[in-house]
């Protein structure tokens, strides 16, 4: 009498590990929505900044902020290719990246960031994800002061780090090839 209690409830054992297994993978796995949210967020980052530049803030301190909050620096590599670098077209690190964003340490730069923008429009072209990896490519748009779009080509890998946080590791983007 006792065997099919113990193998029913060995099956029930074994089932719960599995769920928990796939609750755990599932938790994991990064979302679409997830992805859109961090890229939004990312997105009004970059209008903050220039709104701090624009009220006589600490700028540095907003652009320091959005960096550590959405880049990798530190956790991982990070590839990134701003769009109007041509001199130092690479900015893998965190300093690198800073004077980018405000101005500072590399003589091309002007302060991508603090132009400023007031508002950033995402227009995606596609996503994969694959576990705790993402990529995503597409037009981002950013308004300025005089309601003129400006149209910037994307493209974002996200990975979620050791903390659960969401962060840039690659970020490439250019202005889009003029037609002739």
């Amino acid at each position: 009498m006792l065997k099919p209690v113990v193998i029913a409830a060995a099956a029930a054992l074994a089932a719960t590990a599995v769920s928990a297994s796939a609750a755990t993978k599932t938790s994991a796995e990064l979302t679409e929505k997830e992805v859109t949210v961090l890229k939004t967020a990312w997105g009004e980052g970059i209008v903050e900044i220039g709104k701090v530049h624009t009220d006589g803030g600490d700028y540095r301190a907003a652009a320091t902020n959005h960096i550590e909050q959405f880049y990798a620096y530190g956790d991982r590599p990070v590839l990134f290719k701003p769009t109007l670098a041509s001199e130092d077209q690479f900015r893998g690190d965190f300093d690198a990246a800073l004077s980018y964003f405000v101005g500072g340490d590399i003589s091309e730069d002007n302060g991508f960031a603090i132009a400023p923008y007031t508002n950033v429009r995402w227009e995606p072209e596609g996503m994969v994800i694959n576990g705790e990896t993402a990529m995503t490519m597409g037009n981002y748009y950013f308004m300025t002061t005089d309601g003129t779009e400006v149209k910037v080509e994307y493209t974002f890998g996200v990975e979620r780090m050791e903390d659960g946080d969401l962060k840039i590791v690659l970020h490439h983007s250019s202005v889009p090839f003029p037609p002739s």
